[in-house]
């Protein structure tokens, strides 16, 4: 049996972020969107869900047009079977990802992030699936002190640790 493997790159409106995941069932759309509005008041997203059944087609949902648009071409350029592609804007994934993996239909997270994407695809006489993600690009070196410093100022500045 031959697989081809490619690297697609997902492409979807600045200043937003992406979940890239697998789920196993079209009720999945309904529940991801549920997740999504249930999370953070005021998100903005977009979701498609590339059905692995007839009659196989991408489901969509959201409250934004053009990110319902931009996760139905990531789906549409991926085309793995019951692969779901969230976009969402006013929000980052760390408010959400904890019930996106407690919703019982999804199998899996590959990536949430805000970083250039490519998802590796195998292709098969069957189908198409996910192998993994490439998320941002390779590290430049360790932090130091400095960078420490930063990091720990930048997590506080953005709420999510506590300041004493």
């Amino acid at each position: 049996m031959d697989v081809r493997i490619e690297a697609v790159q997902l492409r979807w409106q600045e200043d937003c972020n992406i979940i890239v995941g697998q789920a196993h069932f079209i009720k999945s759309v309904e529940d991801i969107a549920e997740v999504a509005v249930g999370s953070v008041p005021g998100v903005r997203f977009g979701l498609a869900f590339c059905e692995a059944s007839p009659p196989r087609l991408i489901r969509t949902e959201g409250n934004d047009e053009r990110l319902v648009a931009d996760a139905a071409e990531c789906a549409r350029a991926v085309a793995a079977g019951h692969s779901f592609y969230l976009v969402i804007g006013n929000a980052y994934p760390i408010n959400m990802l904890n019930e996106l993996k407690a919703c019982p239909e999804v199998a899996c997270i590959f990536a949430a992030t805000g970083n250039p994407l490519q998802v590796l695809v195998g292709a098969t006489g069957q189908g198409r699936g996910i192998l993994g993600v490439i998320d941002g690009g390779p590290p430049e070196g360790v932090e130091g002190p400095a960078e420490k410093r930063s990091r720990s100022e930048l997590l506080r500045r953005f709420g999510y640790k506590y300041s004493v």
